[in-house]
């Protein structure tokens, strides 16, 4: 498929993609609430960044909430690309140090912590919110 495109070969190795995903997903959740802070940073600068291709205030405030969801939606796919980038370092390192098949179980072994992390952490925050209320 790719061999119809380019004129040489790209090889993809699939060890790399898997740890670099996983560290991908650690990072995510470990950091959520910085991952929800660039989320609203992207969404607000696409919404700016659309403003200026209207030139009618009415077309502009009819079409808002369409824009506003697909921007947000735009922003949370874009939103995965800092951490990608910091995983693939992650995994390099891990890589390198510690050879291949502990950059996978390290990787591994971060996204199970962070996903237990986030969720003791959304728990948590959920009883504060409770006691908050009664």
């Amino acid at each position: 498929m790719l061999s119809d495109l380019f004129p040489f070969q790209i090889q993809i190795d699939p060890t790399t993609v898997a740890g670099v995903g996983l560290w991908a997903i650690a990072l995510y959740l470990g950091f959520s609430p910085l991952s929800d802070w660039v989320i609203d940073q992207l969404a607000r600068w696409f919404n700016y960044a659309e403003r200026s291709l209207y030139t009618s205030q009415a077309e502009f405030d009819r079409t808002k909430p369409a824009r506003e969801s697909q921007n947000a939606f735009y922003a949370a796919l874009l939103s995965v690309i800092p951490f990608v980038m910091v995983g693939g370092g992650l995994n390099y390192l891990t890589d390198v140090s510690l050879g291949r098949s502990w950059a996978i179980s390290v990787g591994m072994l971060a996204a199970i912590g962070t996903g237990v992390y986030e969720l003791g952490r959304r728990d948590g925050q959920g009883e504060e919110d409770e006691d908050d209320d009664g």
